[in-house]
């Protein structure tokens, strides 16, 4: 199987080793490389556009978005060691309809540097989610994260847990924007799990669902696009696809 990203892209490198890593990781799986064992959520993203100006039509007017929601245990590590967490999100039709925006963002500190660091955790709902990487917001660049609202419940980070408390009491967040030293609100988030959802079939990939003036940056791209291709690969191979 040739060692490819996509249509034509041949890998090279770095991103050959990132490929072919996922692919074989994913391939014993049977699920993604990272982040193998989640709970699907389904909600809504709310815009009040209160704020400052971005320069991002779907972030500059009210509005109320569906989304669907992956949250997972990063590395799959068992229970109870700590792992990094993730929150996965597509927001349909931000862009215009059939154009969604999808958002990975893992378990994160809140600082100017730990915001880009992944931080393992036990808790669900002990701190904010991270793109971890920049991303460029109209004219602005800085990370996209998902702070639980205040007064979140401590919550043990498992899937089937999320799912169950979930259900009962939505998982808030607020959806915010972080520069230099600053946190500037976005949207307010709400996630409940959705009945009978299996945790398959959902791929989320940034780089697949680029919108206008809203976007990951080009830093680590090529490496980062290479590994969903091969996690991608190595389940379709599993599965004979």
């Amino acid at each position: 199987m040739p060692d490819s990203p996509g249509p034509g892209g041949v890998v090279r490198g770095p991103e050959r080793l990132a490929f072919r890593a996922a692919r074989a990781v994913s391939r014993v799986r049977g699920r993604p490389a990272l982040h193998p064992h989640g709970v699907v959520l389904t909600g809504h993203l709310v815009v009040a556009a209160t704020g400052p100006r971005w320069g991002v039509a779907w972030l500059d007017r009210p509005g109320t978005y569906a989304v669907t929601a992956r949250w997972s245990r990063a590395a799959g590590l068992p229970q109870p060691l700590p792992d990094g967490l993730g929150l996965a999100l597509r927001i349909e039709d931000a862009d215009g309809a059939g154009r969604p925006v999808d958002l990975l963002m893992t378990s994160s500190g809140r600082g100017r540097l730990a915001r880009h660091l992944p931080l393992p955790r036990r808790s669900a709902g002990a701190g904010p989610y991270s793109t971890l990487l920049n991303y460029t917001v109209g004219r602005r660049r800085g990370v996209i994260a998902a702070f639980p609202a205040p007064g979140a419940a401590a919550l043990r980070a498992d899937p089937v847990l999320v799912g169950r408390a979930s259900r009962t009491r939505p998982l808030e967040f607020e959806l915010c924007f972080g520069a230099e030293e600053h946190w500037h609100p976005l949207a307010r988030l709400t996630l409940r799990h959705r009945p009978g959802s299996a945790d398959s079939g959902y791929a989320f990939d940034p780089y697949l669902t680029p919108v206008r003036d809203f976007g990951p940056g080009r830093r680590l791209r090529a490496l980062r696009t290479a590994a969903y291709a091969g996690s991608r690969t190595g389940r379709h191979a599993r599965h004979g696809r």
